[in-house]
């Protein structure tokens, strides 16, 4: 599915589509240029899915842990800080993984060879001030 953004305002409707088309999927992997919005998306889909906690960049932190209104746990990372794939497995991230809760990675290219193979892969472009999501 392809759609254009041209107002923050049209994320909620797109991310509830993401969710409505993926109803089994848990995993998320996020692709995009610096700036191109995907933490703005997560933070979108995490409102969707009732998250109470405030959704932000894990830049420094890798992984942040939010909660939703049911007490579901949602992970969001992001390995642009992650330089090899010792430093992955060192953090556990795997176990993220497979633990059933909704994960949005940023940056997955990082961690390609870890990425689940039922990953959804989701991929950001910006132009022109217009946003182009492709999942």
């Amino acid at each position: 599915m392809e759609f254009t953004c041209t107002n923050p305002n049209e994320l909620n409707s797109i991310a509830e589509q993401l969710l409505k088309a993926h109803t089994d999927a848990k995993i998320f992997a996020f692709y995009g240029k610096m700036g191109a919005g995907k933490t703005t998306f997560i933070k979108s889909i995490c409102e969707q899915l009732n998250v109470t906690d405030t959704a932000i960049s894990p830049s420094f932190g890798i992984i942040n842990e939010y909660k939703t209104l049911t007490d579901q746990l949602v992970y969001h990372f992001d390995f642009y800080r992650i330089k090899s794939a010792s430093e992955f497995l060192d953090l556990g991230c795997e176990e993220y993984f497979y633990s059933g809760a909704y994960c949005f990675i940023e940056w997955p290219e990082k961690i390609s060879d870890f990425l689940p193979i039922d990953c959804i892969t989701v991929s950001i472009e910006e132009k022109n001030g217009k946003r182009f999501i492709n999942f």
